[in-house]
């Protein structure tokens, strides 16, 4: 049980550093603050962090995932549209390959091996 609750805590602190580290909205000062904070009181300082910043940790992680998402659709939606020919076509289909991904239906390869027969 204490090897699974030190894993637990590892993990707590990477996400905690991770979430620190992507969230633009603190300063390289504050950022630096609770670098400091983690590393000399490290239980304290994940505790602390959770309680004043836990609330935005999962709508920050949403956000990120919409973004990057949006970001792939515009992609696909510029790399269908530069081919020649029946780009209305491609969109569409690189749009279901998309969705199919994102739902879980189909794996990184599959879907990277479907992408290629739809652009080629």
């Amino acid at each position: 049980m204490w090897v699974f609750l030190w894993i637990l805590w590892f993990f707590l602190l990477f996400r905690v550093f991770g979430d620190l580290f992507r969230d633009d909205s603190v300063s390289g000062g504050g950022k630096a603050g609770w670098s400091i904070f983690l590393i000399l009181v490290p239980f304290l300082g994940v505790i602390v962090y959770l309680i004043a910043r836990g609330k935005g940790m999962g709508a920050r992680e949403i956000q990120r995932s919409m973004d990057a998402e949006q970001e792939m659709r515009s992609y696909i939606q510029q790399a269908a549209g530069s081919t020649d020919g029946g780009s209305a076509g491609h969109v569409d289909a690189l749009a279901r390959l998309a969705e199919l991904k994102k739902n879980g239906d189909l794996t990184e390869e599959e879907y990277q091996s479907a992408k290629r027969k739809v652009l080629a």
